[in-house]
């Protein structure tokens, strides 16, 4: 039973730390455009 548990809880867990990955580099892009509509570049 344990170890049905375990494993249950270790492909949930890669979810979370995906989103948790993606989340991280939404914020960045935000941050990144911000800034370089305040200072008059492009992205690119």
């Amino acid at each position: 039973m344990m170890n049905g548990i375990l494993l249950t809880a270790y492909i949930l867990v890669w979810p979370v730390i995906s989103a948790a990955i993606l989340l991280t580099l939404v914020v960045a892009l935000i941050r990144d455009l911000r800034n370089a509509a305040k200072s008059d570049r492009e992205m690119i």
